[in-house]
């Protein structure tokens, strides 16, 4: 199966846009910020919580990265208008940090504090490894700002997130674990399934010790199941928007508290084709996902 998913990761540069449209519209949201709007709209009347993304990471200009802050802003106002139940989510390299620290620092903090004005908060996604360090930087400066409203994210398949637990505990962090979607190095990196399941564990034992808040972010059943177990309070769990709905609708009615991921933006195809090769599980879990569907309703018609 992993040899079928890298071979389906090499041939999506050649897939029409169409085609990658059509696996990807599951999930993400649409083009618009009002696509994201209505999208998270739907999820609140369905018990579900959201946190909205505008897509753009990797800029290549200040100027680029400026847009995504004023795109923030936009998504602020339209959450404060509408009454919507949703946070934003949002990558250090959208805001530059490929351009320089010091540009995503003040990006951030221009969001951040954006957010606090309309009772809002703000999530920093983790990317890549190249990444881990300026991301819990600025999260700890801007916290020690006294920006309470803002959180990270950490990857259970780094072997050094443990450690960052711990020094980020003085903070009392509200902070989402995720296994990770980034294929990093095995001198980093756990790469076993089991391995990756095992930290994630740990993580959450960590966090539930030293943080506010954890959000729980995954699909898989025995982790969902291992939260259930270990926790009675303070945590939420988190989903992506389109995956495994099935199972957030489960959660929903048992109960429990679920915030999913709705990502927007006209850079979908980037963002879609740029996931898939970063770990190519994903291709074989949605095209297998995305053809069982069709197959199944050609079979219902």
């Amino acid at each position: 199966m992993a040899i079928l998913d890298r071979a389906l990761v090499r041939l999506l540069p050649a897939v029409p846009r169409t085609v990658v449209r059509r696996i990807a519209d599951r999930s993400i949201a649409g083009e618009e910020l009002d696509d994201a709007v209505e999208t998270v709209a739907q999820l609140n009347a369905e018990g579900k919580t959201a946190t909205i993304d505008a897509l753009g990471e990797e800029v290549a200009t200040p100027e680029e990265a400026g847009q995504i802050v004023r795109a923030y802003h936009d998504v602020f106002e339209a959450i404060k208008d509408r009454g919507l139940d949703s946070n934003v989510s949002i990558k250090p390299t959208g805001l530059g940090l490929k351009l320089g620290y010091d540009l995503a620092r003040a990006n951030l903090e221009t969001v951040v504090r954006h957010a606090a004005e309309v009772d809002n908060f703000v999530r920093i996604d983790m990317e890549d490894a190249s990444t881990t360090d300026d991301t819990l930087r600025m999260y700890r400066e801007l916290r020690e700002q006294g920006l309470d409203n803002l959180g990270v994210v950490l990857q259970a398949r780094l072997k050094r997130t443990l450690d960052d637990i711990a020094s980020l505990a003085d903070l009392r962090p509200n902070v989402r674990i995720c296994k990770g979607i980034y294929l990093e190095p095995e001198a980093i990196a756990f790469t076993g399934f089991e391995e990756i399941r095992l930290n994630y564990v740990r993580c959450f034992e960590a966090l539930l010790e030293t943080a506010s808040f954890v959000g729980v972010a995954t699909h898989d059943e025995f982790l969902i199941s291992e939260a259930k177990r270990i926790a009675k309070e303070g945590y939420e769990f988190q989903m992506l928007l389109g995956v495994r709905e099935s199972l957030a609708d489960e959660l929903v009615r048992g109960g429990e508290r679920l915030r999913i991921y709705v990502p927007y933006g006209r850079q979908w195809y980037e963002y879609s084709l740029r996931r898939l090769q970063e770990n190519p599980r994903i291709a074989g879990y949605v095209a297998s996902d995305t053809f069982g569907r069709i197959l199944g309703r050609n079979g219902s018609g």
